[in-house]
């Protein structure tokens, strides 16, 4: 029996690079939800409802396949820290978390859009920001690079280079944790 088609429901640059390293053929096809977070909503568990949410959404609108959705979030704390609005957030952002550890939870979930039958997980690593300078900052968030990512930064962005440490998954503070994709694609034989 043929593997079906794996349908990547992000536009994530990074996540697509992540699926080509592998060389696993995969579409893409981005998923439109709110990313709201629920009042009382817990890190993790908003995480895994948005990479369900976005899988559902892609598989409802394809004929088979299986979609991956991903969300990746950073949490100070207990707080759950998203894609800066502005300029003046991503500065703002980047000074809360530099010289100090946080989490990057990624979650992914991978629905077989001919049955809707669904695995989920997540996956944790702690993450130290090296004291970076409000000069630094200010030339980094200049790029625009930090509008479109969690926490104002990206890990393999070559001319910031923000991360002192990361303890776990560096492909899950990327936006793709690849052993967790493993696990679950593993046992995506859904039924």
């Amino acid at each position: 029996m043929p593997t079906p088609p794996i349908i990547l429901a992000s536009g994530s640059p990074r996540r697509r690079a992540l699926l080509e390293a592998l060389g696993v053929p995969f579409t893409v096809q981005n998923a439109d939800v709110d990313e709201s977070l629920l009042p009382g909503e817990r890190p993790e568990p908003y995480a895994r409802r948005l990479a369900l949410a976005k899988a559902h959404a892609v598989a409802a609108e394809v004929d088979g396949g299986l979609v991956l959705g991903a969300d990746t979030i950073v949490v100070d704390g207990d707080e759950v820290l998203g894609k800066p609005l502005d300029a003046a957030e991503a500065i703002r952002l980047l000074r809360r978390l530099r010289g100090r550890r946080h989490v990057v939870i990624t979650a992914i979930a991978l629905v077989d859009a001919a049955t809707g039958a669904a695995r989920v997980g997540a996956e944790h690593s702690g993450v130290w920001l090296r004291d970076i300078t409000d000069a630094e900052i200010d030339a980094y968030v200049a790029t625009g690079d930090p509008l479109d990512k969690a926490g104002a930064y990206a890990v393999q962005h070559a001319g910031f280079r923000p991360v002192a440490r990361i303890e776990g998954s560096e492909t899950n503070v990327i936006g793709l944790p690849l052993l967790r994709l493993g696990w679950v694609m593993g046992a995506s034989r859904l039924r």
